[in-house]
């Protein structure tokens, strides 16, 4: 039997998990796609449903609406969007100050230890990629290439290597909790 919202959030407010389950199930996918149009990628979209779906249930005992749940649900992801860019927009302006003054070459010992230490996990996070997929990221980021000239030279496809460079950048922005604006920079150093 399908409950309503209401019923829903009443029995989430005690800790149901199948409640949650409901809700998550009822709402994943029309949310992921209101989040993929804002945001234009995938992965990004996945990343902000993930993480309104962790807030709901980690405030699910104190959780009030003075909405609608759905209407609660879309506000919830268009607020985390607004959020995560304004996180980006702080951050990429001071890896871009950095990638700047170190261009310069009017940066101080500690900026420059700092930028050598950033450096030095991102490659180690690199070389801990599959073997292929670290080819073509690297054809792609150090290299210079197009993804057009990497599938040529690898006899792969286009969409492969879009592919393999985007889980490559989705890889190390999980483990080094960097926006993935802020490796495009890194990288064009």
């Amino acid at each position: 039997m399908e409950h309503s919202d209401q019923q829903l959030l009443a029995r989430l407010r005690e800790g149901d998990h199948a409640a949650f389950t409901e809700i998550y199930n009822r709402y994943w996918s029309v949310l992921y796609l209101h989040a993929r149009h804002m945001l234009g990628e995938p992965d990004l979209a996945r990343d902000v449903i993930q993480e309104v779906f962790i807030g709901i249930w980690n405030k699910a005992g104190e959780l009030e609406l003075q909405t609608s749940l759905k209407a609660y649900l879309y506000k919830s992801v268009r607020n985390t969007i607004l959020n995560m860019v304004r996180r980006e927009k702080v951050q990429m302006g001071y890896m871009e100050e950095l990638s700047h003054i170190y261009k310069e070459g009017t940066y101080d010992t500690e900026e420059q230890l700092r930028f050598n230490e950033l450096s030095r996990l991102i490659e180690g996070e690199v070389q801990l990629m599959p073997p292929k997929m670290r080819v073509v990221f690297e054809m792609s980021r150090k290299e210079y290439l197009s993804h057009a000239e990497i599938a040529s030279k690898l006899s792969i496809s286009d969409s492969t290597v879009k592919k393999q460079v985007n889980k490559a950048l989705r890889i190390l922005r999980l483990r080094l909790n960097i926006p993935v604006s802020i490796l495009l920079i890194l990288f064009k150093i």
